[in-house]
């Protein structure tokens, strides 16, 4: 494995986030403490920086898809739009499009529209151009920390919070598709393989990214897994699942489209270290788990389950405890799953930001420091 690079001078405070250009030029953009953005070529040499006005902290970077040369950065309750090629000053600001302060945005795949994850939990949909606020999604009951666009479905949303909530949402319609309250799903199964005195931390979800083929969703949470989810036809929720990814929080997940299948993961998290996997075999992606039970929300009808299994004789269970013990095994199995790289970083991960540098897959990744950490991603 080659030696990690590094590039320095662009920051003089924390960075906290870190976006790519999807163009060949292998443009990245970091934002920091302060208000501070920066713009990097490839060989990681500083294009420009920009003080953004108001000094807040710079939460979220993404670049457009269909105006290469603009990005999107949120900070304070604020979005700015940039222009690498003129960093003097901002193109356009949309002002108070947040409700709080916003943690994160995404856009989708046309550039159509920009999705605003905000600390008052809701999420809002902006028009592009102009930045006009179309509609408010409301449903997470704490804040709402990241949210992903479906590729190929640009109507189709999925945010996670602090209230342990996965939402897909479906932007014709201001109500969710399904919602899945992340600790409902695994209570049972932390009950099965709890040790005596042994602490779990609450699921709280981070950070979440869906696959290049729409249909695999992931969330990295303060329990240290990476859950997976599988949507099905019709946009169900399928399956659920989750790898034992990090021994500290998880807070960040990324699928990496520069590999050779669509479900390689780059996970980060406080632990400090950094770990690539190869998820085309878990059994959430195949598929092979057996369907969840859901209500009309998506929601698992878990305390439906746990009725059953009180009332049922022991030498004939039910089908729906079958179902759930099958899906308890299939995660203990999970766990037990090796990552194809594991980095040791050595500090807490902020922003893990896969892409292609001189035609090599690399993952920057941002940390505690002003400075940017670049990985070559090798998969052998």
């Amino acid at each position: 494995m080659n030696i990690a690079r590094q590039w320095c001078e662009g920051h003089t405070t924390p960075i906290l986030c870190v976006g790519a250009a999807p163009g060949p030029e292998g443009l990245v953009a970091s934002g920091s403490e302060g208000g501070q953005i920066t713009v990097w070529n490839q060989e990681g040499v500083i294009i420009g920086n920009l003080q953004l006005p108001g000094e807040d902290d710079c939460t979220s970077v993404v670049f457009s898809p269909s105006a290469p040369a603009q990005l999107y950065v949120s900070h304070g309750e604020t979005v700015s739009v940039v222009d690498y090629r003129n960093l003097k000053s901002t193109v356009e600001q949309f002002e108070g499009v947040g409700e709080e302060e916003i943690n994160a945005l995404a856009l989708n795949e046309t550039g159509s529209a920009l999705a605003v994850a905000n600390d008052s939990g809701a999420v809002r949909i902006l028009d592009l151009p102009g930045g006009k606020v179309c509609r408010t999604l409301r449903r997470h009951t704490n804040i709402c920390s990241s949210l992903d666009f479906r590729p190929q479905r640009p109507n189709n949303l999925v945010s996670v919070g602090l209230d342990m909530q996965v939402i897909l949402w479906g932007l014709q319609k201001t109500r969710p598709l399904w919602t899945l309250n992340i600790q409902d799903s695994l209570e049972e199964e932390e009950v099965l393989h709890q040790q005596p005195g042994q602490l779990f931390n609450p699921p709280l979800a981070h950070c979440v990214t869906v696959s290049s083929c729409g249909n695999i969703v992931s969330c990295a949470a303060e329990d240290g897994r990476v859950h997976l989810l599988r949507i099905g036809s019709g946009s169900k929720l399928e399956q659920q699942g989750s790898v034992k990814a990090h021994s500290q929080g998880a807070s960040q997940a990324h699928f990496v489209n520069s590999l050779s299948h669509p479900y390689w993961l780059i996970s980060g998290g406080n632990d400090g270290h950094v770990a690539l996997w190869d998820l085309s075999k878990h059994p959430v992606v195949e598929g092979k788990l057996k369907p969840l039970s859901t209500g009309n929300d998506g929601r698992r009808r878990k305390s439906k389950i746990k009725a059953k299994h009180k009332k049922q004789d022991r030498t004939e269970p039910s089908q729906e405890v079958e179902a759930q013990t099958n899906t308890c095994k299939d995660t203990e199995n999970m766990d037990s799953s090796e990552p194809k790289l594991k980095i040791n970083h050595g500090e807490k991960v902020n922003w893990l930001c896969p892409a292609v540098l001189k035609g090599e897959p690399i993952v920057v990744v941002a940390d505690q420091s002003s400075s940017l950490t670049i990985y070559p991603l090798t998969t052998q």
